[in-house]
């Protein structure tokens, strides 16, 4: 089974890396792009079969390992 986990900044954190991105987009002549957020995408091969513990084994990994809950939100999608 697998699962992908998308981990953002959560709003009001300020994204450095986003802000980064949007200038060197108008540097490039890319007008009109007004905000970037910036995130990771993780991909998991997982040796459950069960998509609801799947799931729950998902989100304490995100917990404890793949997202820093305090500035960082996480979405899990069991694929």
């Amino acid at each position: 089974m697998k699962a992908r986990v998308t981990v953002m900044l959560k709003t009001g954190v300020l994204d450095v890396q986003g802000e980064a991105v949007r200038f060197a987009l108008g540097t490039l002549g890319f007008a009109g792009v007004n905000g970037v957020r910036q995130g990771k995408v993780i991909e998991l091969d997982l040796a459950e079969t069960d998509a609801a513990a799947a799931e729950v084994a998902v989100k304490a990994m995100c917990e404890k390992l793949l997202a820093n809950t305090v500035i960082e939100s996480y979405k899990v999608e069991i694929l």
